[in-house]
């Protein structure tokens, strides 16, 4: 322990900090995998506000101790976990929901405000928050706004990016400054705030989030819709998207995400059939019952084996939650879940997905297959023994060839996860040399003793 360092943080925090070897154990973990590679941070702090957060940069950059942001620990890609000597911020005493404004569609939110907290309140004005990633539940505004976040409703909505209007940010010096302004529209001077938006951390600790808000969509109606080809599946999609349908939720399950969420969570699923997807429309009610009769038209000329259409707000809430349950499902099958995130343009999903079920296929490895079919984003579930020296090895080898497989069908190496520690030795492959320098720049015009969530992306 650097008793000097707690003693600076103890005077800051009193008894909201965590130095036993034990308690840090909890914050030494994500949802990524290489648990053998864990390392324990020196300290964790529950700092309450901005000025906090301002003095405990002040003091680690006196030690030279990094400084990682926390929250839920949801993170894929392992974007919270300590590579060196460091001091944790967990947000969990700034999860306020400080203003929303129904008139300006705004919402002011602390870094720890759960996002279906967020869209709950919003939708007793009548508002709403559209980017839901899977794990809404817990998932964090301020992660959302590190990572980017998508979700199902990506294809219509877009992603968190497309809501973030304004940041309180600290900086590495302690400055603390907004990057914009509490308006829709606003081109004065360069963009800071995008430029923070999925940065991952990496530029300054964010603490204050103003999102911009729009109208709830007045009814939503889900259709699920079974294929016997997944080839047939992909078609689908694009006969809907031709047909000028845009879906909120346009998500595909393959025949072993059907088969395992029906295993562990009966809910009548077709667990026979090559493919599913997931069909939501929203809008206002008198027309969406135009559009559901034209979606099941479509469906049935693009050969769809079985279709399914919600007749109420509880069944659509009955395949929702059958949705949602897929990677809770996978966890069954093995010790560890692994998820993934790669992107390829629409036109390339079937290969992107024939390529990852024969990579698996090759090397032994369990592969559930999920994602966002609107825009490209799969996600492969893949369950193993991670303490089993030849399936951790064999999933490395299948990793490096998925990630192989995207790049050479013009894809990236996320959508939605990010790229944190477990993703950086591909970057170089995935993104021109000269951005990557200029990236780096940026990060050190920011943070040039590389304090803020170092050794992440570069």
């Amino acid at each position: 322990m650097n008793k000097k360092l707690f003693a600076e943080l103890k005077k800051i925090y009193s008894k909201d900090i965590i130095s036993e070897k034990e308690e840090l154990y909890a914050y030494a973990y994500d949802t990524s995998p290489n648990p053998e590679n864990i390392a324990l941070p020196e300290f964790v702090v529950f700092p309450k506000n901005s000025q906090q957060v301002s003095e405990t940069i002040l003091i680690c950059k006196k030690y030279n101790t990094a400084i990682i942001a926390r929250g839920a620990g949801t993170c894929h890609c392992g974007g919270c976990r300590v590579k060196r000597q460091s001091v944790i911020l967990h947000f969990s005493k700034m999860d306020k929901i400080l203003e929303i404004n129904k008139e300006d569609l705004i919402a002011r939110v602390q870094p720890n405000a759960v996002i279906k907290n967020i869209n709950d309140e919003a939708e007793k004005l009548g508002l709403f928050f559209p980017p839901d990633p899977s794990n809404l539940a817990v998932s964090t505004i301020g992660g959302a706004v590190a990572l980017s976040s998508g979700g199902p409703r990506t294809f219509k909505y877009g992603s968190t990016k497309d809501y973030i209007i304004n940041l309180e940010v600290v900086l590495s010096d302690g400055k603390i400054i907004k990057t914009g302004t509490n308006i829709a529209k606003n081109v004065t001077g360069y963009n800071l705030t995008s430029l923070f938006v999925g940065s991952e951390g990496t530029l300054g600790i964010i603490t204050e989030v103003t999102l911009k808000l729009i109208p709830k969509p007045q009814s939503r109606k889900l259709t699920l819709a079974y294929f016997d080809d997944l080839v047939e599946a992909t078609a689908a999609v694009n006969n809907i998207i031709n047909s000028g349908f845009t879906p909120a939720t346009l998500d595909l399950l393959d025949k072993n995400t059907l088969a395992t969420i029906e295993k562990f969570n009966p809910c009548g699923l077709l667990y026979n059939k090559e493919a599913a997807l997931l069909i939501e429309l929203d809008g206002f009610l008198e027309s969406l019952g135009y559009e559901c009769r034209k979606i099941l038209e479509i469906l049935k000329k693009s050969n769809a084996a079985e279709i399914v259409q919600a007749q109420n707000e509880e069944e659509n809430e009955k395949i929702w939650r059958a949705r949602r349950s897929a990677f809770a499902a996978v966890t069954k099958l093995k010790p560890n879940v692994i998820t993934e995130d790669v992107v390829v343009p629409r036109s390339k999903i079937v290969e992107l997905v024939k390529g990852i079920q024969k990579i698996c296929k090759e090397h032994n490895i369990i592969v559930c297959i999920m994602g966002h079919a609107g825009d490209g984003n799969i996600h492969p579930n893949f369950a193993l023994d991670l303490s089993n020296k030849n399936e951790k090895e064999n999933f490395e080898t299948v990793k490096d060839k998925i990630f192989e497989l995207a790049l050479n069908l013009n894809g990236s190496l996320s959508g939605e996860h990010g790229i944190g520690c477990e993703k950086k030795k591909y970057l170089n492959k995935a993104l021109d040399k000269g951005a990557i320098e200029y990236m780096e720049k940026i990060k050190n015009l920011f943070d040039s003793e590389n304090i803020i969530n170092p050794d992440k992306m570069f």
